[in-house]
């Protein structure tokens, strides 16, 4: 888990955070698409791939940064794990930016069932050394990474050819005239450094509760990491997948001058969210014991780790509603190229949730570090909806619906509330 949490951390600021989200209004606006695209992507992929070499040199130092609490047996088993694992950063790029390509075309399926292969690599890997010792399991998983990736790539090359966006980049790669797009390339780096800051909150987050969490008592890293999988089940779901299939028609909205469209997308896209992430949210906290003994609870995971586990989840979901919508209200930031703005944001959100870490790790354990990041989140939520406009926000909210979702949280709450004791009860007699 300490070793793939450099390369997801990466990979979610750069790859999949960042990158889009500073790529995609500079790319929509951009008049030689082809020779800007190229020229991004080789600075950016030579970049990784030097970070990658630096990381695989002095892995043990990368390790400690991790989670510098842990013992020096510990870290030096892991050190070579992230070694490995650090590449999967260079493919995911790679994926990365041709799916970015293929959100410009409106195609986003490719992207989502991509993943797929990732986690297939990895349970295949499982199963084939399932009875082998526990060194050559994760040495074995840590393989399947970098084997998933190279799926993954592939996968988007087909889609590529298909979409014939290679033409494209063939062309922009034969031209190579960067002096042509010196201006584009200025604006999109002054974009880029404030567009990481400003969309890697959750991450940064997430790294700083691991390292945290490593001065606690055994297992708090294992119940955040667990409990930050079921959290993010639903926001990739509902809030992440919802907003990428509509930044490409946001951006192409503002690049045309058609703000009131943008504006208008924005009301349909937040009372989806809104009803789903709430729902999500109710349930969650309602049926976190049941949920985290569903799923895991079996062999070494036993009774008292689900009980921890669900009290983590439950801080988690806190922050669902507000982690979601702010993903959403952020898009208008990025497509407006107002990403110094995000990163502001951002800043302030950060530090609220250091100081509340620190205030409550030592009372309330990993829950406490759960519990900082979702008040991070509300704070991201309110700042983000007001730099957007609260005249927006409010033509939004002034509806019936809003009504309508209260009494129907209210029920849900209630009819939750009775199940879970059941389910509770029945879990465990």
């Amino acid at each position: 888990m300490v070793a793939f949490k450099l390369p997801n951390l990466f990979r979610r600021i750069f790859a999949e955070g960042a990158f889009v989200q500073a790529f995609m209004p500079s790319f929509v606006a951009s008049k030689n698409k082809g020779v800007f695209a190229i020229a991004t992507f080789r600075r950016f992929l030579l970049f990784i791939v030097a970070s990658s070499m630096i990381v695989s040199f002095f892995p043990e130092f990368f390790t400690t940064l991790i989670a510098s609490g842990l013992s020096d047996e510990t870290i030096a088993a892991t050190a070579p794990l992230t070694a490995i694992t650090f590449w999967y950063l260079s493919l995911i790029f790679i994926v990365t930016f041709l799916g970015t390509l293929l959100q410009y075309k409106e195609h986003f399926a490719t992207t989502a069932f991509a993943t797929v292969f990732l986690n297939l690599a990895m349970i295949a890997a499982l199963l084939y050394y399932r009875d082998d010792t526990p060194q050559t399991v994760v040495y074995a998983l840590s393989i399947s990474v970098i084997v998933g990736g190279i799926l993954q790539v592939i996968v988007h090359l087909f889609a590529i050819k298909r979409y014939k966006i290679h033409k494209l980049l063939f062309g922009g790669w034969k031209y190579r005239k960067d002096k042509d797009i010196v201006a584009e390339e200025k604006k999109f780096n002054t974009l880029f450094i404030p567009a990481v800051w400003g969309s890697s909150t959750p991450q940064i987050n997430a790294f700083l509760d691991t390292f945290l969490a490593s001065f606690l008592i055994a297992g708090s890293i294992s119940a955040l990491t667990y409990a930050n999988l079921i959290f993010t089940l639903p926001l990739a779901l509902i809030a992440i997948s919802a907003s990428t299939a509509l930044f490409p028609s946001i951006s192409k909205a503002f690049a045309n001058g058609r703000e009131a469209e943008a504006y208008e997308n924005l009301g349909k896209a937040f009372w989806l969210l809104l009803s789903a992430l709430s729902l999500a949210m109710v349930g969650g906290m309602m049926f976190a014991e049941p949920i985290v003994w569903l799923l895991f609870e079996s062999g070494r995971f036993t009774e008292q780790n689900t009980l921890v586990t669900s009290k983590v989840l439950i801080m988690y979901m806190v922050g669902l509603v507000p982690f979601g919508l702010a993903k959403l209200f952020s898009l208008y930031l990025y497509a407006s190229h107002r990403q110094g703005k995000a990163a502001k944001i951002a800043t302030i959100s950060l530090v609220v949730n250091i100081i509340a870490s620190l205030s409550l790790m030592s009372s309330m354990g990993a829950a406490g570090l759960a519990l900082a990041g979702s008040l991070g989140g509300w704070v991201l939520f309110i700042l983000t909806v007001r730099e957007v406009g609260m005249g927006h926000f409010m033509q939004i909210i002034k509806s019936m619906r809003t009504i309508y979702l209260i009494i129907g949280l209210i029920l849900f709450a209630i009819s939750f509330y009775y199940l879970n004791e059941w389910l509770v009860e029945l879990i465990r007699h």
